[in-house]
């Protein structure tokens, strides 16, 4: 991407060539397979929340931190590294880790001097390269949504664990686990599922609506609560549609009753933000949990502190997930069959990537798993 364009989201995506150094100890040349559309890439596009541009101080950024790649060669130097030629990796999204090695910055989007998977070629440090098993089960398009069940194993670890220290041996069939949001959100869910409770996920199309059912989640079809979301600022002047706005609130909270046996949502995973989060907290059951780890729509969120705190709703928040924990995920993927169901997602080729950038930005793709191809397999 570059910074300045003009026009959509797209158009701020620019065919371009650029150049990096040799290979320097512990960094492998790769050759880009196939990469997942990220709502982070959206968020670099879009220049908010912020400008990875001016923050990196880069006048151009390559972009894509999740995807598979090719290993072309490997300066292995005095290292211990366990990837060769030949390899195919997962490339985990971790620019500079804090001292328990979670991220603090992310690869290909705020982290300054990194190269990102929009690109035929790019280097790497190794230590980012995490191997797809050998004589995998699942396709290569499978593991390229790794990203999104990487970030909902550690989310769900912590929403769960905390949902744990306030009901400590209720079975989790009496509670319901609620989400709005995408892949992450469906990933989540499917834990959830495992776990025994209860799930629901709100869909706006008639094939997500469809693509929940066959996987064994409920699906509220949002299309049903046109109001649900917060005005913008034509529609706060509108007592018309303040009218419609409570009642399809009414009606969402009518549902999550049905679902809940009228006790309401005991973990609902928001991955939304501030126009739907007043719904989320009302909807929330007593000792419930509100978790989230995006933002895809609304950064800046507002409560009522007392009664979050007489109800003892618990507030989880994370962002990526830790670097060492990644193999063991991986691995659970691998033998559980925890992964994107096959032919579930969409991909565009690399000269179309400025109109996936579009069309996700539209909601116009109706996969949870947009991706690109960079290079032929």
């Amino acid at each position: 991407m570059t910074g300045r364009h003009d026009g959509g989201v797209g158009g701020a995506l620019r065919r371009d060539r650029f150049t990096f150094g040799p290979l320097e100890e512990g960094e492998a040349l790769v050759e880009p397979i196939l990469g997942s559309w990220e709502a982070n890439m959206d968020h670099a596009l879009a220049r908010s929340p912020i400008d990875v541009c001016s923050s990196r101080g880069e006048d151009t950024v390559v972009l894509g931190n999740l995807g598979v790649v090719r290993v072309l060669d490997v300066n292995a130097g005095s290292r211990d590294v366990r990837v060769r030629e030949g390899d195919l990796c997962l490339l985990l999204p971790f620019g500079r880790l804090d001292r328990f090695d979670y991220a603090e910055l992310a690869y290909a989007y705020d982290c300054p001097g990194t190269i990102g998977l929009l690109a035929k070629r790019s280097k790497m440090d190794v230590r980012l390269l995490l191997p797809v098993p050998d004589g995998t089960a699942y396709s290569l398009p499978q593991w390229a949504t790794y990203g999104r069940y990487f970030t909902a194993w550690d989310n769900w670890q912590k929403a769960y664990g905390c949902w744990r220290t306030q009901v400590a041996d209720d079975d989790p069939a009496n509670h319901l686990v609620f989400g709005w949001g995408g892949g992450v959100a469906f990933a989540e869910l499917t834990l959830a599922k495992r776990a025994g409770f209860r799930v629901a996920m709100a869909a706006g199309s008639d094939e997500r609506v469809a693509f929940l059912q066959e996987n064994g989640i409920t699906p509220v079809d949002r299309r049903r609560f046109p109001g649900l979301s917060l005005p913008n600022r034509q529609e706060r002047a509108d007592r018309d549609w303040h009218q419609r706005r409570r009642a399809s609130v009414e009606d969402f909270h009518g549902l999550v009753n049905e679902l809940s046996d009228g006790h309401g949502v005991a973990i609902f995973v928001d991955n939304i933000g501030e126009p739907l989060y007043d719904v989320t907290l009302a909807a929330l059951a007593r000792e419930g949990v509100v978790t989230t780890c995006g933002w895809k729509a609304g950064m800046r969120l507002s409560q009522l502190r007392g009664a979050e705190c007489i109800s003892r709703h618990i507030h989880v928040n994370t962002h990526v997930w830790r670097l060492p924990d990644s193999p063991g995920i991986r691995d659970f993927q691998e033998t559980e069959g925890w992964i994107a169901p096959k032919g579930s997602d969409v991909i565009y080729d690399f000269d179309r990537v400025p109109e996936l950038a579009d069309d996700y930005a539209s909601g116009r793709i109706g996969s949870y798993f947009p991706m690109y191809r960079v290079n032929p397999l």
